[in-house]
């Protein structure tokens, strides 16, 4: 019989040496008003996350829109500062590490942000650019920062001779490209890709897709990939994690995922997914869930899902599912999961008794 992870907020690491793990990560954005600015509320833009990263892997983290990614990614970056939980890389809390310690760090943590449009500085030319990095970590290079930048632009395939061009004189996907050699300078071991494809055409998303995995492969990095769309999340993760209003309701490997999702949330999902062969097209049943996504603000309840779950009971309105592993690596935050066994079901039920969310309502 499976056995439930009694645990909601940390995350059996996957075989391998583990790299980040995140514990309990929280952050609210308190919402202030009148003359003295009091807080009157707060936006739970992220709210008890536990999983780890192993070297060498790519975790993806998927959602709607609002749903913390963006927000969480800015937080393993520390461009953020978390409200609650523990952030641990390569056995080091950085969690609260002051900007003075945390700036030898950054040369082994970068990101890639969304917007190629409007992370590049247009004052600045491409060798400026990418040769930033060198600059501020103060690190030398054989030969000079010019040769290491055109070493890095002819990595990511643009030309050397790019090198004092400003950014306006290129595409979307070249832009994504200078982005990514800017990331790359100083060898991190863990980049942070917030929907590195999302602002691009269909044609040139699948070129950054497949040049993201060779630079994994040529230089082992480890990827937390944040994205929307879950074809390209289906090519180039090994783990998915889904997110809905701040929190994980599903976590398991790509396979698992895709073939036998358990959260009804991650169904739905998958179901939007268009289908390209038109003879399986016929037999896939759109599942459209009602109603808007509710505010972080003040979410629902106990299971956050439950307003728009075709399957919520009495039970999802009063205590919160934990994130528990109901199968080898497939843990999910679910009182009625889907494709579970008569076990599988059991273990569910059994751990939200012995072990409720944090959100679950107090019961007389």
């Amino acid at each position: 019989m499976t056995t439930a992870n009694t645990e909601p907020s940390t995350t059996p690491s996957p075989v391998g040496e583990e790299l980040l793990s995140v514990t309990g990560l929280v952050k609210h954005f308190p919402i202030r008003k009148g003359l003295l600015q009091r807080q009157t509320g707060a936006v739970q833009a992220v709210d008890g996350l536990g999983f780890t990263v192993t070297k060498g892997e790519t975790l993806s983290l998927v959602g709607e829109s609002g749903c913390g990614k963006t927000t969480t990614g800015r937080l393993l970056t520390r461009l953020l500062e978390p409200t609650e939980g523990r952030i641990v890389f390569e056995g080091r809390d950085i969690t609260h590490m002051s900007e003075g310690k945390m700036r030898p760090l950054r040369r082994d943590i970068q990101m890639i942000f969304q917007d190629p449009y409007g992370s590049l500085n247009p004052r600045h030319t491409v060798g400026k650019i990418v040769g930033a990095p060198y600059k501020l970590q103060g690190v030398k290079t054989e030969g000079g920062t010019k040769k290491a930048v055109q070493e890095l632009l002819e990595l990511v395939g643009l030309s050397p001779e790019h090198y004092n061009r400003y950014p306006h004189e290129f595409s979307g996907g070249q832009r994504q490209r200078i982005g990514i050699a800017r990331t790359l300078a100083l060898r991190p071991k863990l980049i942070v890709a917030d929907e590195p494809v999302s602002a691009l055409d269909v044609s040139i998303q699948a070129q950054v897709v497949n040049l993201l995995e060779d630079l994994q492969e040529e230089f082992d990095l480890t990827y937390v990939m944040i994205a929307h769309d879950l074809s390209v999340v289906r090519h180039v993760s090994d783990r998915v994690a889904v997110m809905y209003l701040g929190k994980i309701v599903e976590l398991a490997d790509r396979v698992s995922l895709y073939e036998k999702p358990m959260h009804p949330y991650t169904l739905a999902l998958l179901s939007a997914v268009p289908i390209p062969d038109t003879k399986r097209k016929g037999k896939q049943e759109r599942i459209r869930l009602q109603g808007d996504v509710p505010s972080p603000i003040n979410p629902p309840p106990a299971c956050r899902f439950h307003t728009r779950c075709w399957k919520a009971q009495d039970i999802c309105k009063v205590i919160e599912p934990p994130l528990v592993e109901l199968a080898p690596g497939h843990q999910t935050a679910c009182h009625f999961p889907e494709n579970a066994t008569a076990e599988q079901q059991a273990a569910a039920e059994s751990a939200a008794k012995t072990n409720p969310g944090k959100d679950s309502l107090p019961t007389s």
